[in-house]
């Protein structure tokens, strides 16, 4: 599978053992959910480099012991990868390895499953981590949306807009850019409507994440 194609909405698994890269890909296909299989880390990472910004939930069942880069090493090297900004990571461990795992979930790792797990419990977790997934690209669309409403604006729009949201009343804001109380409240007026919001309150909530 390439790269592009990867991308479509699929669970990623990788592991070193072909019996359980297919073993996985039969379960998920009984929900009715694509998968990508990858023999090794190094497999996935030299795929996953050449992924564009995420738009489809995605997930990664990833086993942590495997000869040559291991999982927790795969999963330490994500962050510096654009296509994988979105990606819930759910670990596949034998008992041996449970401490390492938990330690990876308390790093941020979505959740581990044991070796030998239940099938349904499995796949109940990589629907959750595909809904995770999903969120949060919902969420990063939403903030792209507010980023280019603020990007559309004036320079002085942006100036005045700052200025509200720190809380100066429309005079103070006129005396701080050196304009009229009438041009601070077209300007205003202007930066409500173009952000969609009706009061100071709203803009500061808007501009919370930024």
């Amino acid at each position: 599978m390439n790269a592009t194609a990867a991308l479509q909405g699929c669970v990623h698994i990788v592991d070193d053992d072909a019996g359980v890269r297919d073993a996985l890909g039969w379960l998920l296909r009984t929900r009715r959910l694509l998968s990508s299989a990858y023999p090794s880390a190094e497999a996935f990472w030299d795929c996953a480099q050449a992924w564009p910004a995420p738009t489809d939930a995605a997930c990664l069942l990833l086993d942590l012991r495997m000869p040559g880069m291991s999982g927790l090493e795969l999963y330490q090297r994500l962050p510096a990868l654009v296509g994988c900004t979105a990606l819930p990571v759910i670990f596949l461990s034998g008992h041996a390895d449970v401490a390492t795992a938990v330690e990876a979930v308390k790093r941020g790792a979505f959740d581990f499953c044991e070796k030998p797990f239940s099938d349904n419990a499995l796949v109940d977790r990589v629907e959750q981590a595909l809904q995770h997934s999903a969120q949060l690209l919902a969420q990063r669309r939403q903030l792209q949306r507010r980023q280019n409403r603020i990007d559309a604006l004036t320079e002085r729009e942006q100036a005045v807009m700052r200025l509200i949201a720190a809380g100066l009343p429309n005079k103070l804001v006129a005396e701080q850019l050196h304009i009229s109380v009438r041009t601070v409240e077209v300007h205003r007026a202007h930066v409500f409507d173009k952000l969609g919001v009706r009061s100071a309150v709203d803009l500061v909530h808007l501009l919370r994440d930024f």
